[in-house]
């Protein structure tokens, strides 16, 4: 019946174009095809009742329904705070400390969104372009404190020192509290937020501006204050495994805050974070923040080389004993003091430092002072460690670095696979269809709902589709165990074949030692060295691929750094090279 009163509106629909028209129980006419309601209304006279009145009954839910389809207002820097806000739960359920969210996290963010202009300001950026308040969550101030008031530069890290003490005088919101408004009718139908369009063409001269990578970023500089148990190649490591959100975690945005159009480029990610490119972005937002120097990096803290040594010690397989001579090298250059390894953003003059490529690096010249690497001693001292186990069965087996290096071959030949299939088989396409404008969500609900029905299909013809087993996050990739045949345990194996005693120390039998750099690039040149595989031998290129995998970083960037850590063992040679080539150009 009312689809035969509906009849008279020839009208086609603004959302799916569709002419197909109804009545809701208010006398308004709504499409049957999306569901969407227009403002017209058709006028009902019962003269039976009351004659010459209009009646109108109960709405049934359908306005409702209207509300939920438009959404709230919502603007870019909100959806980050959903993203961060993810993000910090799942790191809590992974075992960090719940300060790195009510606290440190929140903070940052805080701290970010008042440099940045975008809220915790007397005049927010996009409040002087749309002349409209921007959404600051639950947050009040009271007594019309400005928001350079509330996070003012001397004050915002005695809070992140004190901790939840210092706040007992004024009650501190939740933090990332999602707001809720009706949604505006001036919001643009190219853009599911209020500001998609102006954040994606937003460019202004010192401001870094937030992406999804910039996420990361936040998360690992609050992990680095909070000096906990998780690397950076770690946390790339749960994002990749899914125990973080990354590339789908709009997915998980409130069903109200409707994403489409411009958002669509700012929030799916269609490619896996990179290790460079996340620790650039986290030296970025540092000093744009103006963060003052973190908390020193003490000897039993986790991110020391001495202790992140122990744990790529155990995961590559390589002897106990090493871990002795990795702490006398971390020594010897340095490296373990709490200057060389604190991360001072204001002070540009220092150097930033990668905890666990620089602990990798440690492991590599110390395989290079044993076994000099250069495909040949390394297969010498393999035949006598062989000979020895052959005759001393009973007694401590000598590490044999040939034996080591099959195992280890054949490991990463199957890891490498598995990751490369894994990464084959994601799914990038998200459950949650994106479109490019509001009038596209028809079209856009029917293509996922034929794909999602061809994928059952198929899936029918071929069996049922295995299911992909979620890994539980775990700090090691390889694990080893006594007594395994097939994938032998190298950590109680003795150096003695390799080291030999001088009155009460132990000196390496290999008294050589080649330089990975002859030659650093000058200082205002953007990579340290450069790194070709044709130059360098087997056993050294295979070294870089197992650790660099394990980081999942390019070898380049792990041969730089054992570059840089050569250049402080070995300072004298260096400067004798940089002399004798002055002398030849005074000749010349």
């Amino acid at each position: 019946m009312e689809l035969e009163e509906a009849k008279e509106l020839k009208e086609r629909c603004s959302q799916c174009a569709a002419i197909s028209w109804g009545l809701t129980d208010e006398g308004k006419y709504y499409c049957t095809s999306c569901h969407n309601v227009t403002e017209r209304s058709k006028e009902v006279i019962n003269t039976d009742v009351i004659p010459n009145t209009k009646i109108k009954s109960i709405s049934r839910g359908l306005k409702r329904k209207s509300k939920l389809e438009k959404g709230w207002d919502w603007y870019v820097c909100e959806g980050f705070q959903h993203i961060l806000y993810q993000q910090a739960e799942a790191l809590k359920t992974l075992g960090v400390a719940p300060e790195l969210k009510d606290e440190v996290l929140h903070y940052f963010w805080k701290r970010y969104l008042q440099k940045s202009k975008q809220a915790y300001c007397a005049n927010p950026v996009y409040a002087r372009r749309r002349k409209a308040e921007v959404w600051e969550g639950n947050v009040r101030h009271s007594d019309g404190a400005s928001g350079s008031e509330l996070l003012s530069d001397t004050d915002w890290a005695s809070c992140l020192e004190s901790g939840a003490e210092s706040q007992s005088d004024a009650p501190v919101p939740k933090p990332f509290a999602a707001p809720r408004a009706p949604h505006s009718e001036a919001a643009s139908v190219c853009s599911g937020s209020l500001d998609g369009i102006e954040y994606s063409e937003w460019k202004e001269k010192g401001v870094v501006k937030m992406t999804v990578p910039g996420t990361l970023a936040l998360c690992y500089l609050s992990l680095l204050w909070q000096r906990e148990a998780v690397t950076l190649s770690d946390l790339l490591r749960f994002v990749e495994e899914d125990h973080i959100p990354y590339t789908k975690a709009f997915q998980n945005f409130p069903e109200e805050m409707k994403l489409y159009g411009r958002d669509k480029g700012i929030f799916a990610i269609e490619s896996w974070p990179e290790y460079e490119e996340i620790y650039k972005h986290m030296i970025e937002i540092a000093t744009f923040l103006d963060l003052p120097r973190f908390p020193d990096i003490t000897k039993d803290c986790f991110l020391h080389p001495n202790i992140l040594c122990v744990k790529y010690l155990m995961e590559a397989n390589l002897p106990d004993e090493m871990h002795g001579l990795t702490q006398q090298l971390t020594g010897m250059t340095g490296m373990g003091e709490a200057d060389a390894l604190a991360f001072d953003p204001i002070a540009k003059a220092t150097r930033t430092v990668k905890y666990d490529v620089q602990a990798v690096a440690l492991i590599v010249v110390v395989l290079k002072l044993l076994f000099l690497l250069d495909d040949n001693l390394e297969w010498s001292l393999s035949d006598l460690a062989e000979v020895n186990n052959e005759k001393n069965k009973t007694e401590k087996p000598w590490f044999s670095f040939r034996q080591w290096y099959r195992v280890m071959k054949k490991t990463l030949e199957e890891k490498k696979q598995k990751w490369e299939e894994a990464r084959a088989k994601y799914v990038w396409k998200s459950e949650k269809p994106l479109y490019h404008s509001h009038i596209d969500k028809p079209v856009a609900y029917k293509r996922r709902e034929v794909v999602v029905n061809l994928q059952k299909q198929f899936s029918a013809l071929f069996d049922a589709a295995p299911t992909v087993v979620k890994k539980s996050p775990s700090s090691f990739q390889l694990s080893w165990a006594e007594g395994n045949a097939n994938r032998p345990c190298f950590h109680g194996h003795s150096l003695q074949g390799i080291l030999l005693k001088k009155g009460q120390a132990l000196v390496t039998k290999n008294s050589l030692y080649w330089l990975s750099t002859q030659k650093f690039c000058r200082s205002y040149c953007k990579h340290v060295t450069t790194y070709e595989e044709s130059n360098f031998s087997l056993s050294y290129q295979f070294l870089l691929k197992l650790f660099s995998f394990l980081l999942r970083i390019k070898a380049a960037l792990l041969h730089d750094e054992v570059s840089l850590i050569e250049k402080k063992l070995f300072k004298k040679k260096y400067s004798e090279a940089k002399k004798n080539s002055r002398c030849r150009k005074g000749r010349r």
